[in-house]
């Protein structure tokens, strides 16, 4: 794989009150930190073999002492902004540093494998755009080779019409575009999957 490729991890600090909001509104804040915990511990697991660069983002400063070991992942801060202006921001910085295949994924989904975030890469061969549709109607990734600002910009996000309006966007502008399996994000107590609710006594 080239040393051009780019994986961007936008994630948070796991602080109690602060993450998985939605979630908490059933289980309470505490579980749901628990449950946030987990979700990183996943995603590093997934990700930090993976032979590209890797640079993680935070919202709310950075951490040098957590889970993400410095020498595997680079550590930068969030601009401020909607979700969409903050993908685009990381995207834009991507390429002016030279990288030219970058994907981006949050830290929501159980079901991500290492497998799959090569198989975005791979797609990115013969594809403008590469995007992992999530059954809530977002996504969980999407990768491209040069910025399309677009993607980004007037997006209802965190509702479920972000999918389709991505789709749209990349039709209208004739990009060719390969779509990844669709996977669950945890937002909700109904996202959890029975061993989990048995891990967290729910």
């Amino acid at each position: 794989m080239g040393k051009n490729n780019l994986l961007l991890l936008f994630v948070r600090n796991p602080e109690l009150g602060k993450v998985k909001t939605r979630l908490a509104a059933s289980v309470g804040p505490e579980t749901a930190l628990e449950v946030y915990i987990h979700l990183l511990q996943h995603t590093r697991q997934v990700t930090q073999a993976l032979p590209m660069d890797k640079l993680v983002y935070y919202v709310g400063g950075v951490n040098k002492d957590d889970i993400w070991p410095n020498a595997i992942y680079q550590k930068r801060e969030q601009v401020d902004g909607d979700l969409g202006q903050r993908m685009q921001a990381a995207f834009a910085a991507a390429y002016l540093e030279g990288y030219t295949s970058v994907v981006i994924i949050g830290s929501d989904c159980l079901q991500l494998t290492p497998e799959i975030i090569l198989k975005a890469y791979e797609e990115l061969e013969t594809h403008d755009v590469v995007v992992g549709p999530a059954l809530d109607g977002g996504y969980y990734l999407i990768g491209m080779n040069c910025l399309y600002p677009q993607l980004f910009q007037n997006k209802q996000w965190s509702t479920a019409h972000v999918f389709p309006e991505t789709i749209q966007d990349l039709q209208r502008l004739k990009l060719s575009y390969a779509l990844l399996p669709r996977l669950s994000d945890v937002d909700q107590v109904e996202d959890l999957d029975e061993e989990l609710l048995r891990d967290f006594g729910l």
